[in-house]
This record gives C-alpha cells, sequence and structure tokens, in this order.
C-alpha cells in the first residue's frame, strides 16, 4: 500500500504516531509488550521515513536505544505537547475525583457492598461527591489535599 502525504500532513501523521506511541508506553500491564513494541515499531518506521522526507529538523536519534524521536526543541509548544500535557491534566483530575469518590461510597456503604456494584452503579452513587470534589478543585487546585497518615506511621 503506498499513501501519499503533503508536508502538513506528513508532520500531522508524525505528531500522531508519536503520541500514540507515548501514551502507549505508559501501559506496564503484564503482556502489554507486544502492543507497545508495534507502536513502538510503526512510530521509528514513521519518523526514519519523515526524517528522510524533509522533516529532519525537528526528528533526532537516540545512538543508545537506536530509535528515532521528536526532538524537545520541537516538541516545546508543539500541538503534540499541547495535547499530551492536556491529556496528563485532564487523566490526573478525573482520576483523582473518581477514586475519591468511589472510597468515600465504600466506607458508608462497606467495601463488600461497593466491590459488588458495576460502574455504572458507582457513578451513579457518587455523582454528588464527584461534583463536591469538582468544585473543590476547581476552585482550589490541590491546595487543600492533605494526607493524614496513621499515628504508628509518624
Amino acid at each position: 500500500m503506498h499513501l501519499r502525504f503533503t508536508e502538513e500532513e506528513l508532520g500531522t501523521l508524525v505528531e500522531m504516531v508519536s503520541l500514540a506511541a507515548e501514551v502507549a508506553s505508559w501501559n506496564e500491564r503484564p503482556g502489554s509488550e507486544e502492543g507497545v513494541g508495534a507502536y513502538e515499531a510503526l512510530e521509528e518506521k514513521v519518523l526514519e521515513k519523515a526524517k528522510h522526507a524533509g522533516h529532519g529538523d525537528h526528528i533526532g536519534f537516540d545512538e543508545e536505544k537506536q530509535r528515532h524521536h521528536l526532538t524537545p526543541e520541537y516538541q516545546d509548544g508543539s500541538f503534540y505537547q499541547q495535547c499530551y500535557d492536556e491529556f496528563r491534566n485532564e487523566v490526573f483530575w478525573e482520576e483523582l475525583v473518581i477514586r475519591l469518590a468511589d472510597r468515600d461510597l465504600a466506607k458508608v456503604i462497606g467495601i463488600h457492598a461497593w466491590t459488588n456494584l458495576t460502574e455504572e452503579q458507582r457513578r451513579s452513587r457518587t455523582q454528588d461527591i464527584e461534583k463536591r470534589y469538582w468544585e473543590e478543585f476547581s476552585k482550589n487546585g490541590i491546595e487543600r489535599v492533605a494526607v493524614i497518615f496513621p499515628h504508628q506511621d509518624g
């Protein structure tokens, strides 16, 4: 199969593939190695071809890993970096709110009852709790978040 890309499309493809490979690299679940490796192999192929097609100014090569990568200079301020940063930010806040709300619900109904709920049932039961956390974090960020260590932990 042969595909033809404009310079702009090739630049977009480079960013898309690198973004996908970066996100996939976070997957450390047992058995994920094959999938992560496939993403990295495709990224390598696309970056190598793009480097030879005139995009070499923003594609570097890591001698140690023997892999191409987007240069840090290119990443700074790029749409790739904007997407990556936004993704990390959104995942952080969403996970924090959901996990705190689930913890609070489990405290009220008991861990056994909580475990027997479906994800849909949990989200339904924690809507008000999640809303309260969203309002808090929207207003204060993590400024008022604190960890209370048990007395015996010092």
